[in-house]
């Protein structure tokens, strides 16, 4: 491929492109695909979505035609490009982490719970993802978290990791990582060298994580060497530091050439692509006033992709003026060497895909009957029927909509409504706790109120707790022995309500 030295450059940028957004602002990513002939896309939501994290919004934005909308933009940008664009997305739950109406599976911490097979259903877990994910033309997801997640008031991991246990989340994330490939799509294991054990979202600030360098090959690093040792092609680089790796300095393992370059690639023999992560996050945009001058810093430390780069012009100037053309010749054979592989160099016009939801929701009911546990105490189905034979068991739904497909089934089994049941008649309480938001700012989104009636309730009754959600959230309603039984669903899917109504049956 005939490209000059800027060009071969620009094939390491993957800027943002929001699916939501005004016309003046496809049309100057037209431009910039036009004049620069840059490497990829990253797609998200809208710019909305994508500021969430940083104005600590998180509203629900209910933009219609995402899909169709993304379609139509691929098939849009990859006919102006000169060389096929590279599309990614950072979609670690499915496509339905960034475009609605599609499908969406379980969070990693609910995979985390998976009992029996767990492996081999985390790799068709990938697997399908990534099916859905290559009918709609995306080449490369920046997914699964390899983060060990041992601080459980993480604020930016937590769900998004297969557990705190080392060995369970080395083989989870390889299995969802290899189950992408088989779906021939890419993948990548994140956020080197290892994000679970910090305390400041990097979409905010600089986490920085004080571990020895033992501690660090004992936890964090473990996942990313199980991974290389199986042939993983793609890491991405989390803004998080890690003084042990870097002399003593503060400095953020994206822009650590020790980190990246003598640690990753020289010491543990990575010989794939390093992605870094997204470069407007305020961990590392801040530190570099001068536009472009973090493009060259990510580049010179060992990032082969520029991810979410917010001065693509200027990091191509930088890089393309300040680097050995030899090293710049290397990682364009490396980018061009993946994209032949994903097939990107073999683009053809997209159909907006069709998913087989009656095959999705019967995968869903299948891993739901796995994750879904009594984690407290016991359930005696025999006791539940005979008090509600004699209306002596109540049923109350807390942060979820009333009535809930859960409650509907009760109801049904139970042949009355439980929710007009007293509680102060009742000799047993059901709860049904729909956990409002699966990220732990804000109690995860529920009212302090509630949950100190939850917990009077508790008190007060032999009660039931069903909790679906981010179990990482059960820590905010007292005491787990003050209820007769806690029950875990992990997620609040149709399917998973139906798993749990049938423990009652």
């Amino acid at each position: 491929m005939n490209l000059t030295l800027r060009e071969k450059v620009s094939q390491f940028f993957l800027p943002a492109a929001f699916i939501h957004d005004s016309e003046e602002n496809y049309q100057a990513l037209e431009d910039l695909i036009r004049k620069e002939n840059i490497g990829g896309l990253t797609f998200f939501h809208s710019r909305h979505s994508a500021a969430a994290n940083f104005e600590k919004r998180a509203e629900a934005l209910t933009y219609s035609g995402t899909l169709e909308k993304m379609i139509g933009l691929i098939n849009r940008y990859q006919q102006v490009a000169k060389t096929p664009l590279l599309i990614s997305i950072d979609a670690e739950y499915g496509l339905a982490m960034r475009i609605e109406n599609t499908p969406q599976y379980p969070f990693a911490i609910s995979l985390g719970a998976l009992q029996t097979d767990a492996i081999t259903k985390v790799e068709e877990v990938g697997f399908r993802m990534g099916k859905d994910l290559k009918s709609a033309g995306i080449h490369l997801n920046f997914a699964p978290c390899a983060d060990v997640n041992t601080n459980p008031d993480n604020p930016v991991i937590g769900y998004r990791s297969f557990g705190d246990k080392v060995e369970k989340v080395a083989d989870l994330a390889l299995a969802n990582y290899q189950g992408m490939k088989r779906a021939g799509i890419g993948a990548c294991l994140k956020h080197f060298p290892g994000h679970g054990d910090t305390a400041v979202d990097s979409h905010l600030g600089l986490p920085v994580l004080q571990k020895s360098r033992a501690e660090l090959d004992a936890e964090e690093l473990a996942p990313f060497k199980k991974g290389i040792a199986n042939g993983v092609e793609m890491i991405m680089v989390g803004h998080l530091a890690v003084p042990a790796l870097t002399n003593g300095k503060d400095i953020p393992a994206s822009i650590s050439s020790e980190i990246i370059t003598d640690l990753l690639k020289k010491e543990m023999g990575f010989t794939g692509l390093v992605v870094s992560d997204a470069l407007n996050m305020k961990a590392v945009a801040n530190l570099f006033p001068t536009p472009g001058e973090l493009e060259l810093k990510a580049f010179e430390a060992g990032n082969d992709l520029l991810c979410f780069s917010d001065h693509v012009e200027d990091g191509i100037e930088k890089i393309a003026s300040s680097v050995d053309p030899k090293k710049i010749e290397q990682v364009f054979e490396k980018v061009m060497e993946l994209k032949k592989r994903l097939g990107v160099l073999d683009f053809e016009v997209l159909d907006v895909p069709e998913f087989d939801w009656k095959s999705h929701s019967a995968f869903q009911s299948h891993l739901a009957s796995d994750y879904v546990k009594v984690i407290q105490g016991d359930l005696n189905t025999f006791q539940l029927n005979s008090l509600a034979k004699i209306k002596k068991l109540a049923h109350r739904t807390f942060f979820g909509k009333s009535p809930s497909l859960f409650s509907e089934l009760l109801n049904k089994h139970f042949n009355q409504k439980l929710e007009e049941n007293s509680i102060e008649d009742s000799e047993m309480v059901l709860i049904s706790a729909f956990i409002p938001s699966h990220k732990p700012l804000n109690i995860f989104g529920m009212k302090d109120a509630i949950l100190e009636e939850i917990k009077k309730i508790a008190k007060s009754k032999p009660t039931i707790l069903v909790h679906f959600g981010n179990p990482l959230a059960l820590r905010h309603f007292g005491e787990l022995k003050d209820f007769h039984t806690v029950i875990c669903a992990y997620q609040g899917f149709e399917e998973t309500q139906r798993e749990v109504a049938k423990l009652f049956s």
